[in-house]
């Protein structure tokens, strides 16, 4: 099979990860990384043994497929330069700076033939492919993401840097249409915002609360999702499934709110049974040592040799932002001074 020929547009905290995975791959010839930054694109060129170019135009016409990992401004302008060439491209989330560039893309990736795909990794994360696989047609969806300051991106808010992964995760569980988007935020570190809160509501009923805070001294991915079979817990960051299941005696009708109220009850006893009898715990199998980013972009290879449509499309893209672009209108319409944390007192 003759190899793909691939390039790499920014090689910085993340590309540098997309240029060894590729340089890696047996089935990719990795023909040349761009980064205006002659000592960074030099050192991953050197590692990943392929050309350094400072102008990513340099490689129009000469890559079957292209992976785009620059700043979000700047994904509507290269990531529209390959595609006028008919050329393939992943686009590092979220798809473009806002939904109109967004469009333009997708409309491009339709008119050229070619399969674009969004960075959405968090849909390769084993644990989320299992929440996927257990819960149908969710009533209640919860999701937070919480990361210290990184100090990159900072060029988007909160919402396009951490929320759109569970904006996007959420449209895949829910698989219904929004109808109503709710939100406020904070801006702590400076510039844009730090801290969103939203809720959407879709057109199932489903409602959503998602979490986000990149000002934090912890990490935490975690979403949970309500059925009416019970619920089921991901832990995104140590990869861990848990599901609340009806036990055998619950299955059976019996209920401890009325079995309490009966006279002589073993309240103790109840409540020794209550997580195996009446709710039953468990810990689905997921899969490890899987590297989410090497699985996505095998789906990126796959798509580009096929023609077929990618996990996490334009389309699945473009909704994921239009929502993330709702709810920041929707933060920017409550506007409230930044949040300043007072210095402590001395101790009286």
């Amino acid at each position: 099979m003759e190899r793909l020929k691939l390039a790499v547009i920014g090689v910085g905290a993340l590309g540098r990860h997309h240029a060894r995975i590729l340089s890696s791959n047996p089935a990719v010839e990795l023909v040349a990384v761009a980064d205006p930054n002659e000592t960074q694109g030099k050192a991953v060129a050197d590692a990943c043994h392929c050309e350094w170019t400072p102008d990513y135009r340099t490689l129009l016409g000469r890559v079957d497929a292209a992976s785009i990992v620059v700043p979000t401004g700047m994904h509507a302008d290269v990531a529209a330069s390959f595609l006028r060439r008919s050329t393939p491209v992943l686009v590092e989330k979220p798809l473009a700076a806002n939904t109109e560039e967004g469009r333009m893309l997708v409309r491009l990736a339709s008119e050229h033939r070619v399969p674009i795909q969004v960075g959405h990794i968090e849909r390769f994360n084993p644990a989320f492919e299992a929440l996927d696989r257990l819960v149908s047609k969710p009533r209640y969806l919860r999701a937070e993401r919480f990361s210290p300051y990184a100090f990159r991106s900072m060029d988007i808010s909160a919402v396009h840097d951490l929320m759109i992964h569970d904006i996007e995760l959420c449209l895949q569980l829910a698989g219904s249409a929004v109808s109503n988007v709710e939100a406020m935020g904070a801006t702590i570190a400076g510039g844009l915002e730090d801290g969103v809160q939203a809720r959407i509501t879709f057109d199932s009923g489903c409602v959503a609360d998602l979490s986000a805070l990149r000002v934090c001294p912890f990490f935490r991915r975690s979403m949970i999702a309500w059925t009416n079979s019970g619920c089921v817990h991901a832990d995104l960051h140590e990869r861990k499934v848990t599901c609340y299941r009806p036990g055998p005696r619950a299955e059976n009708g019996e209920l401890p709110f009325e079995l309490a109220q009966q006279p002589g009850v073993d309240i103790a006893g109840l409540k020794e049974s209550m997580f195996t009898d009446f709710i039953a715990i468990e810990h689905p199998e997921i899969p490890t040592g899987v590297d989410a980013l090497t699985a996505e972009l095998a789906d990126f290879l796959q798509a580009v040799r096929t023609g077929e449509s990618p996990r996490v499309d334009g389309r699945r893209g473009l909704a994921a932002l239009d929502v993330a672009d709702r709810i920041l209108e929707a933060v920017r319409n409550q506007a409230r001074p930044a949040l300043r944390l007072a210095p402590m007192s001395a101790a009286a």
